[in-house]
C-alpha cells in the first residue's frame, strides 16, 4: 500500500508582478524524505517555495498538508502548521545576537510557551554545534556559512514537519557544504524531517535526495529517483558534468 504524501502540490500557478511564474506544478513530498528541485536559473523554483509557505499567492492549483488544504492561509498559519521556509541569502537579522535569531524562528509559539521556544534553542545547536559558541555575536559579523547554519536553526526552531530550504549552499565552500548536507541527512534520519530542497549544487543534492525534480521556465519537465536522473544523458550534461558518478552520504 503507497503511503500517502505528506506534501501535495497540483495544478499550482503563480504569478510574479503580474507575469504567469509557475505554470500548474504538480510534486508531492512523502514524510521523512528529501525532495531535491533543481534547474536553471529563472526556472521559478524559488518562487515555487515562496507559494507553498504562503509568501506569494496562488493564482490557481492546490497546496495540501497531511491531508489538509493549505492554499490561501497566510504565512505564519502556514508556519503553525508545520512548514518552514529558510530563504534564499539567509535573511538573517545582522543586528541580532545568534540567540536572538534563533528564538524568532519560534515567534508564533514564543508569548504562549516562552520556557519550551527557549529550551528548544538546544535543537539548532545540537545540529550545528558552532552556533553555541557564536551565541553573543551578531548575525552581521558572522560568516556565509555560519549565517547559513544559523538560517537553518532558525527555520528549525518552529518545529517544522516540512523545511523548505533555498539554496542552502550558495556561496558557500565544499566543506560547509558538505556540513550542511550531512546535518540534513542526519535530520532526515533522526528525526523523520521532511526537506524540499532547491538546489544549484546539484551534486550535493543528488547525494542525499530521495526524488529529485527538474524544473525550467515555470514547469517540472522530468522527475525521478537520483539513479533515474543519472542515466538520463541530458540532466548529465546539462547539469552534473563529464565523468560524474552518484554519490552517496559522506562521499
Amino acid at each position: 500500500m503507497t503511503t500517502a504524501p505528506l506534501l501535495s502540490v497540483s495544478g499550482l500557478v503563480a504569478r510574479r508582478g503580474g507575469v504567469e511564474v509557475l505554470h500548474g506544478i504538480d510534486l508531492e513530498a512523502r514524510a521523512g524524505a528529501i525532495l531535491a528541485i533543481i534547474g536553471p536559473n529563472g526556472a521559478g523554483k524559488s518562487t515555487l517555495l515562496g507559494t507553498i509557505a504562503g509568501a506569494y499567492p496562488a493564482s490557481a492549483g492546490a497546496i495540501v498538508l497531511d491531508g489538509r488544504p493549505i492554499t490561501g492561509l497566510p504565512a505564519e498559519e502556514i508556519v503553525r502548521l508545520g512548514i518552514s521556509l529558510v530563504p534564499e541569502r539567509r535573511q538573517i537579522f545582522s543586528t541580532l545576537t545568534v540567540r536572538q535569531n534563533l528564538l524568532l524562528g519560534g515567534y508564533h509559539r514564543y508569548w504562549r510557551h516562552r520556557a519550551a521556544v527557549r529550551a528548544d534553542v538546544s535543537r539548532p545547536r545540537a545540529i550545528f554545534p558552532r552556533l553555541a559558541v557564536l551565541d553573543r555575536r551578531t548575525g552581521g559579523t558572522l560568516s556565509g556559512g555560519e549565517q547559513q547554519m544559523l538560517a537553518i536553526g532558525r527555520g528549525l526552531m518552529s518545529r517544522p514537519r516540512v523545511l523548505l530550504l533555498d539554496e542552502p549552499s550558495l556561496g558557500l565552500a565544499p566543506l560547509l557544504v558538505r556540513e550542511i548536507v550531512h546535518a540534513l541527512e542526519r535530520l532526515r534520519r533522526a528525526e523523520g524531517l521532511t526537506v524540499v530542497l532547491v538546489e544549484q549544487n546539484v551534486k550535493a543534492a543528488m547525494a542525499i535526495a530521495d526524488n529529485v525534480c527538474v524544473m525550467e521556465r515555470g514547469r517540472i519537465v522530468l522527475r525521478g529517483t537520483p539513479s533515474d536522473l543519472l542515466a538520463h544523458p541530458g540532466i548529465k550534461s546539462a547539469y552534473l558534468g563529464k565523468g560524474y558518478e552518484l554519490a552517496t552520504p559522506g562521499t
